[in-house]
């Protein structure tokens, strides 16, 4: 299991020494205030040398400094208020071009899901799907028209698909109860971390149902109860997360799934073809 900054310094904090104990009550107190900064900035918000602190981030078990400073920008993605996201953005667009900067922005995250995305993670996904008795899907809050979207689409391909969802945390685990280890979860969640999602992802896990996680980190919570992890990057587009990077992983799961069945899919969409045809479901003025 990958323990989050806040839980390592949790359960490390009786053992730090003071000075450690000063620079962990002030990332645990507002790291929002530090997610930017060098180790020498940092050491003197706390009177500690760069050193300690670059000691303080491999006694917490990270490899380096830039390690730490991942993991405490990822803390600071799950505290931040909307408000505080609004600020932010405001601080980095200023007064420049909104539509270029935002483009640009998201053309970065789907560079950086490109280059990160695990492929085995991608095609064991697409097996654990194809081979699904039963396929769920969850998202919550924002999350939750990216996670319609995935089954929307996927219910047009398979008659196996069951929407999870998450008006209350007992209906959700009323909706899953029978899952097994023959049926496969799809989960989304991305800061703030929704505690339905983590939850009937830990329920799923524990029936032995294959798990497969869209997040935005390794260190998101999800990933520890997790088969395959699909991380996409979305950071902050305000008090909203861009979802431009999730949604191009639905789009590849969705293609990779009709190229390995496209005779079943074509056979399915004349069928669908004829019924919308019949009940005039598209227009054709």
């Amino acid at each position: 299991m990958v323990l989050d900054l806040a839980q390592r310094i949790k359960s490390q904090y009786s053992h730090f020494s003071k000075g450690q104990k000063r620079l962990a009550t002030l990332i645990m107190r507002d790291c929002t205030q530090v997610v930017d900064l060098t180790a020498a900035r940092l050491g003197e918000l706390v009177g500690l040398s760069e050193s300690t602190v670059v000691r303080f981030a491999s006694v917490l078990g990270y490899d380096g400094y830039g390690d730490f400073q991942v993991a405490v920008q990822q803390l600071a993605k799950t505290k931040l208020t909307p408000t505080q996201r609004i600020a932010i953005t405001k601080q980095r667009i200023g007064c420049r071009d909104i539509i270029e900067n935002v483009v640009m922005a998201d053309i970065n995250k789907l560079r950086n899901t490109l280059e990160n995305l695990s492929r085995d993670d991608f095609y064991n996904s697409v097996e654990s799907i194809l081979h699904a008795k039963r396929i769920y899907v969850i998202g919550a809050r924002s999350t939750q028209p990216v996670a319609h979207l995935l089954s929307y689409n996927l219910s047009l391909i398979y008659d196996n698909v069951k929407l999870v969802q998450v008006s209350s945390t007992a209906e959700i685990f009323e909706q899953m109860f029978t899952i097994d280890e023959k049926d496969v979860l799809i989960a989304f969640s991305f800061p703030r971390y929704s505690s339905k999602v983590v939850n009937a992802v830990k329920f799923a896990s524990s029936k032995c149902a294959k798990v497969v996680v869209v997040t935005d980190s390794k260190h998101s919570p999800l990933v520890a109860h997790a088969d395959y992890s699909l991380i996409a990057d979305t950071d902050m587009a305000s008090f909203m997360d861009s979802v431009v990077a999730p949604i191009s992983i639905i789009n590849a799961l969705i293609i990779e799934i009709t190229h390995r069945r496209e005779g079943m899919i074509l056979d399915r969409f004349e069928k669908l073809e004829r019924l919308w045809d019949d009940f005039d479901v598209y227009t054709g003025k």
